[in-house]
Order: structure tokens, then sequence, then C-alpha cells
């Protein structure tokens, strides 16, 4: 088996995003497998590009340049089964660019069990989601998509805690915001499809941010710094606004992040 550096290299340098979630799959179960066994894979160096590889297809805009559609109508439901097709694929990325870049930092092996088991449950979803819009006879890159979805990664590329926090406990806790009034489009539209793929992304996401808090408090006591104080620096630092409520207490509780992580952040100008 390759080193889990150069795997997640390999990831990332694969185009089409049916061939790169089936690569993601493949060495998921690889690692999943040796770490069943007792091994201790290898870790290794990667040099991962800045930008990972994507297909030519979506048209990549500026977040206000991407049309708007109503979510009560067909097309309406077909661009948001879109967005968030392309948000998969883009954290199918986000999850092995942060075992590639940032290898040579030392870390349990646990961390690396939990990012490639959420890698591997990204592709699922962007999966689920290319099937969903082929059966209502679309497909991803059918639409224009949304191009700043890997701006934080490029901002917190050679940093290791901002990415943590602004990937999984800003970004993907959104997602446990808005995708129940998302299931609840398609099951009024009874779209049974969507709504069983939306509530598996649902249930899966509160482990990945649980993942980005676990390993941000971790890092925060290796480095002897107060995890608020220092999240909170680190999103003014890299993310871009203030957070917007409403939030999902329930389920940001459950995956580890407290209301006074977020409420202050609502603040900032």
């Amino acid at each position: 088996m390759k080193p889990l550096a150069q795997m997640a290299e390999d990831v990332l340098r694969t185009a089409d995003g049916r061939a790169k979630t089936a690569l993601s799959r493949e060495y998921a179960a690889a690692w999943q497998a040796a770490r069943a066994t007792g091994e201790k894979p290898e870790i290794g160096h990667a040099d991962p590009p800045l930008h990972p590889a994507r297909p030519e297809k979506p048209e990549l805009l500026s977040p206000r340049d991407v049309p708007r559609r109503r979510p009560g109508t067909p097309e309406g439901r077909i661009a948001l089964l879109h967005a968030v097709a392309h948000i998969e694929l883009n954290a199918v990325d986000l999850h092995w660019d942060v075992i590639a870049r940032f290898s040579h930092v030392p870390m349990p092996m646990g961390f690396y069990d939990d990012w490639v088991k959420a890698a591997g449950e990204e592709s699922k979803h962007f999966n689920l989601m290319c099937d969903c819009l082929e059966e209502l006879g679309s497909h991803y890159g059918a639409l224009p998509a949304h191009a700043g979805m890997w701006r934080a990664a490029e901002d917190t590329a050679e940093d290791f805690m901002g990415r943590l926090a602004v990937v999984p406990m800003v970004l993907e806790a959104r997602g446990l915001d808005v995708t129940p009034g998302m299931i609840e489009v398609f099951r009024k539209a009874d779209a049974a499809s969507a709504v069983a793929a939306l509530e598996v992304i649902y249930a899966e996401e509160v482990a990945h941010v649980a993942y980005g808090s676990k390993w941000f408090h971790f890092l925060c006591g290796r480095h002897e710094e107060d995890p608020k104080e220092r999240f909170h620096a680190l999103v003014r630092t890299y993310f871009h606004g203030p957070l917007k409520p409403p939030f999902n207490e329930e389920k940001r509780a459950e995956a580890g992040i407290p209301p006074d992580f977020y409420w202050p952040l609502t603040e900032d100008a």
C-alpha cells in the first residue's frame, strides 16, 4: 500500500468527479482494512497542488454571479442538488488535502483514521447527489458553480489549526444548520431519493464536524492555548465576515462546538 500522503495527493490530482471519488473510496477502504488488522501504515509526505484537479464542467463563477433559482420549482431543486454535489466534491478534496498538506506535522494514528473515514463518506455523498441529479435528467457539471469553495483551503494552506477551525468547525458546521431546511424542500416535493440522500449526509456530517473540533482541541492542548480564544482569533483571520444565525445548536453541541464558540462571531463587522 502507498504511503497515505501519496494516496491523498493522487486523489487531489484526479480531475473527474466520479473517478476522484472512486479512487478516494478505494484508498479509504485499503487504509481501513489495514488498520483493522492492527497495522500502522506509513503516512509519508506529499507535494499537493494548491488547487485540486477539477473537471472542465461545471463552469466556476464568482458567488454573486451564480444564478439564483427558487427551490419550489423543479429547476430550483436541481440547482440545489447541484450546489450540494459541488460542496461534497470540494469536501472530498478538503479531507485528503489536510492529510497531504500537513503530513509533516506528527499526529496520532486516530487523526488519520478520522480524516480517511470522512473522505470516504464525502465521496459517497457526492455520488448520492450525482445519482439524484441523474434521476431528474441532469448531471454534475450541467450548471455553473461557486468558485469560492476552495478559498478557505488556500487561505489556510500553511496553518493547520486555521484549517481545522475554518473548514470543519465553520463551513461544515454551517451544513448542519441548513440541511434540515433542504430536506424539507424535497420532502414537500415528494422527492424520496433526495430526502434519503440528504438524511444520510446530515447524519454523517455531525461526525465530520466533531473530528474537526476534537483535533483542534488536541492541537490547542499540545500548544497550551485556550481553544475558544484561539478559535475566535483564527476565524476572524481566515473567515471573511460574521457567522450568520440561525444555528443548529443541538447538532453543533453533539459535534463538540458549544454556543460560546460561535455566537460571539456573529457580531463581527
